[in-house]
């Protein structure tokens, strides 16, 4: 996934659309990785594959040898599968948050929400880049 063709969320998830946008992808930016350091822990519980998650809340934690931070949807979906790879190997994420490091694949419920959600350029001033 090119963080170019992403969007982004104002808590650091990235999102990405597959082609036929009926599935996407979700997972943290580099700049979230970097900010947390080494990230020892993933804390997901896999009971969560098959349900609804509205835009917003939290899905999981994730944990750094320095912080332990919430993860939020982006977006409302239902939850089609975790990456379990991340469970046994979470440094992953911080290797390539946008490639091997995504977390859920979701179905989204409502593309108005997708929509709105900052693109590469608008997320890079956010964060002061």
């Amino acid at each position: 996934m090119n963080p170019n063709n992403l969007k982004y969320s104002n808590n650091h998830e990235w999102i990405g659309l597959e082609v036929n946008k009926e599935k996407a992808y979700i997972g943290i930016t580099h700049f979230a990785q970097k900010e947390l350091g080494d990230i020892i822990y993933l804390d997901i519980d896999d009971t969560i594959i098959g349900t609804e998650v509205q835009e917003g809340n939290v899905f999981g934690t994730i944990e750094a040898v320095k912080t332990v931070s919430d993860l939020f949807m982006p977006v409302s979906g239902n939850i089609l599968e975790l990456n379990k790879v991340l469970l046994s190997r979470p440094e992953y994420i911080n290797k390539n948050p946008y490639e091997k490091g995504w977390i859920l694949q979701i179905k989204i419920l409502d593309i108005k929400e997708y929509d709105r959600l900052m693109s590469f350029e608008e997320y890079k001033k956010y964060i002061g880049e």
